[in-house]
């Protein structure tokens, strides 16, 4: 997945096309949806491997100090001497929503060839988890590896948009958010019911399990072809950034400790609950101690 360094500055509301926002705190932390969901897994007790590529630059270098302190294996970071590292700029809310732009970068150079490198790491995981901020034929070069030795590979489809069906076939588990999952089914999400459509729609795609994620309303879970509601903790958000990473990194963490899909979710909504009560994307992201 991808490896970001998020500039972040809080401002009372969020500037529309065109407006200036005289904005409070900034901060510079390190993000990447990729980073941030092996981040979380870490924390919570899991061993990571994180394959991933950044610049030759102070960013990237900072980037895989801060993952190692994290005891993350970070071997297959790869450094792209012609691409500088991926950056995002953030800005949130007083109510804790944001908005992000993102220049990718050396993110957009993690191919195949990389890949081979890692291949041992790969089949030997128990779980693969990619995001979209790769590119796509990579996600689908790695799906195709891990899936063809059994191993359990599970996407979180952000950004938002078209997947193969060769991919989503591949998928032990989708995890994508309510206009992720709008795009992938075609249903406006409005409701838990069009979200329970959604997710069925989604499966019938050929992915056999599916957790669509609604905020403060919880998620929508998918499994058997039997659908369930899963609540969230209601907590006073802060920031919402990084909380679906920390939950995709929760579930993936549960699955692999031998947790149903229900107590994997049930775990990582306690996750997510935790991570929006703190400013930024991996400095938000709890430690299993905090969990418990």
């Amino acid at each position: 997945g991808s490896s970001n360094t998020d500039m972040v500055v809080k401002t009372e509301k969020l500037p529309v096309p065109g407006e200036t926002v005289l904005g409070g705190a900034f901060m510079m932390n390190p993000g990447g949806k990729g980073a941030n969901q092996a981040v979380a897994a870490a924390r919570l007790g899991s061993q990571v491997t994180f394959i991933s590529k950044t610049g030759n630059d102070l960013f990237g270098r900072q980037s895989v100090d801060q993952y190692a302190a994290e005891h993350i294996n970070t071997e297959f970071v790869f450094s792209d001497p012609a691409q500088p590292s991926g950056v995002a700029l953030i800005t949130v809310d007083s109510s804790g929503e944001n908005c992000i732009a993102v220049a990718s970068g050396a993110n957009a150079s993690l191919n195949s060839s990389d890949i081979d490198l890692a291949k041992s790491a790969i089949e030997s995981a128990g779980i693969v988890l990619m995001q979209l901020e790769i590119p796509l034929e990579t996600v689908e070069y790695v799906a195709c590896m891990a899936h063809s030795k059994g191993i359990r590979v599970v996407l979180n489809p952000a950004p938002a948009c078209v997947l193969p069906i060769q991919l989503l076939q591949k998928l032990f588990l989708i995890i994508p958010n309510r206009t992720e999952a709008e795009m992938l089914s075609g249903i406006r999400i409005t409701s838990l019911e069009s979200a329970g459509k959604a997710a069925t729609a989604i499966a019938a795609l050929g992915v056999p399990r599916v957790i669509i994620t609604l905020g403060s309303e919880g998620a929508v879970m998918l499994e058997n072809n039997s659908i369930q509601h899963v609540e969230a903790l209601k907590v006073i958000p802060v920031d919402t950034t990084a909380a679906g990473d920390a939950f995709c990194g929760a579930v993936c963490t549960g699955l692999n400790e031998g947790k149903t899909l229900l107590e994997s979710v049930q775990f990582a909504m306690r996750v997510a609950a935790l991570t929006v009560t703190k400013m930024g994307a991996q400095s938000s992201i709890p430690g299993r101690d905090e969990i418990k």
